[in-house]
């Protein structure tokens, strides 16, 4: 905990951030974090609260508590070395998780939390300004080769811990550089890549190999799916070659809307929109003109990635921006009505505070084109009876449109790559593997292994990170007899 009567004294502390009409004129990260002294007076309002609901909040169980306290007393050496514990990446979690511990906090029921997110990004960049962040190479190595197949979070995190239980790791990614959606679903504003290739250089120092481009499987991804793999390779050579393989790319089959009018042009995926923009910052050159300068946008799908193309439009200079959901406006509350659990109520992101139309209980009919070009959609609105939707008779409208962008979630990971290695999958498309037990995150398939989106479907980057921890731990165990790993 940190200070006894903290909580009393204290009011929650928001961290420092750029007006939201200068930011919008570039893609550069805007929240900066605490200062020391700031982040200690937000650490003192951690209660003694007995039970820590904001660890089993936490995915990865961080130990939240323990490390709101050393803020609190200032020995920021001590906080690092317990927030990687149980954490690879706190600079990716402090940065864009949305905090679920914070919703469990105890302070939540009655107050504002614990700004624990914020506590987070405040230790792991100090310990970066401060070099504390170094390699940590095995001891020995195990002899033993290791194939991670994506290079997002979870894939990132069983190679890291891989890699320090000696064994030789190699992360294969269809994409022209490492991180996956971290890399390529978020703009830099959220953020910012070097923030990635810092932990990468550790990564490899650590004896990690990196090879990009690669796409595993004779099939090609699909639409919707960035791909700039310029070899492929098969599954059985993978499973040939390596003493195991953890399959820990993501979700990436979009959901479509399969409507009139949805073959016309300027009606694309998120995920086809998204990425060439942080290829634009990274200073690609050759990058598709998709923009949404001068255009009217509309975005289907209220979620994050719809949320990530509301402030990426806004910064190209969009005409007009419109966001719609299909589901009901979730109520605005100030506090969490189902404490500890995540609650649904509205959310307003950053990217929505700096301008946008949002509309809910919308369905999308039709898109109207004009010489084969999108140039307007048609919607109506819904009413939601015991969670079912009917469509209200005369609320048909019309909304101009040159630029849709789809938004709605992703249905499972790519089938064709789980198809050619043969595993079994569950109801929804996504590897099958158990958590626990002597075949944690072991598919149908000897010496495979997944975690992450693969396994659990579209999920946290929170999640990833931890399911990427546990199965490295259990290939570990399936390669020596026992692990050292923690999980």
């Amino acid at each position: 905990m940190g200070k006894v009567t903290g909580f009393l004294e204290y009011g929650r502390i928001e961290e420092p951030h750029e007006a939201k009409e200068a930011r919008k004129k570039h893609y550069r990260e805007f929240y900066a974090r605490l200062s020391d002294d700031a982040a200690g007076v937000q650490g003192a309002r951690c209660m003694d609260c007995g039970i820590p609901f904001c660890m089993s909040g936490c995915p990865v169980n961080n130990i939240i508590p323990d490390w709101n306290d050393l803020v609190y007393r200032q020995d920021w050496k001590a906080a690092i070395e317990t927030l990687h514990s149980t954490n690879n990446f706190p600079e990716f979690t402090g940065r864009i998780c949305p905090a679920p511990c914070e919703e469990a906090c105890v302070l939540r029921i009655n107050e504002d939390p614990v700004g624990i997110k914020s506590i987070e990004h405040a230790i792991i960049d100090k310990a970066w300004e401060e070099g504390w962040v170094r390699p940590q190479p095995p001891a020995h190595q195990s002899g033993k080769k290791l194939a991670v197949v994506g290079s997002g979070p979870a894939g990132l995190a069983c190679a890291q811990q891989l890699a320090r239980a000696g064994h030789a790791v190699t992360v294969f990614e269809k994409s022209d550089r490492i991180g996956g959606l971290l890399r390529y679903g978020i703009p830099d504003f959220k953020l910012d890549k070097r923030v990635i290739d810092r932990r990468l250089e550790q990564m490899a120092a650590e004896g990690v190999g990196f090879r990009t481009r690669v796409c595993i499987g004779k099939s090609k991804p699909g639409t919707g799916i960035p791909n700039d793999a310029a070899e492929h390779l098969p599954a059985a050579r993978l499973l040939a070659e390596f003493d195991a393989v953890a399959l820990c790319g993501g979700a990436e089959q979009p959901r479509d809307l399969p409507i009139p009018g949805r073959s016309l042009d300027g009606i694309h995926f998120a995920m086809e929109f998204l990425p060439l923009q942080n290829k634009r910052v990274a200073g690609d050159r050759g990058i598709p003109d998709l923009r949404a300068t001068d255009r009217h946008v509309v975005i289907i799908g209220g979620g994050d990635t719809g949320s990530d193309c509301v402030g990426t439009s806004t910064r190209h200079g969009a005409k007009s921006v419109g966001n719609f959901e299909l589901l009901p406006m979730p109520p605005d509350v100030e506090r969490n009505p189902v404490w500890p659990y995540w609650p649904t109520r509205l959310r307003t992101s950053s990217s929505h505070e700096e301008g946008v139309n949002r509309d809910w209980s919308i369905a999308t009919k039709a898109f109207v084109g004009e010489g084969g070009k999108v140039k307007a959609l048609k919607a109506i609105r819904l009413e939601w009876q015991d969670g079912k939707p009917k469509e209200v008779a005369g609320s048909e409208f019309e909304m101009p449109a040159d630029l849709v962008l789809l938004a709605m979630g992703f249905v499972s990971p790519v089938q064709a790559l789980l198809d050619e290695f043969g595993v079994q999958k569950d109801a929804r498309g996504n590897a099958r593997a158990e958590t626990d037990g002597a075949r944690a995150y072991a598919t149908s398939v000897p010496k495979l292994y997944a975690a992450g989106d693969m396994r659990r479907g579209q999920s946290l980057v929170v999640w990833a990170i931890r399911e990427g921890r546990q199965c490295a731990r259990a290939i570990d165990e399936f390669l020596m007899g026992f692990s050292e790993l923690p999980r």
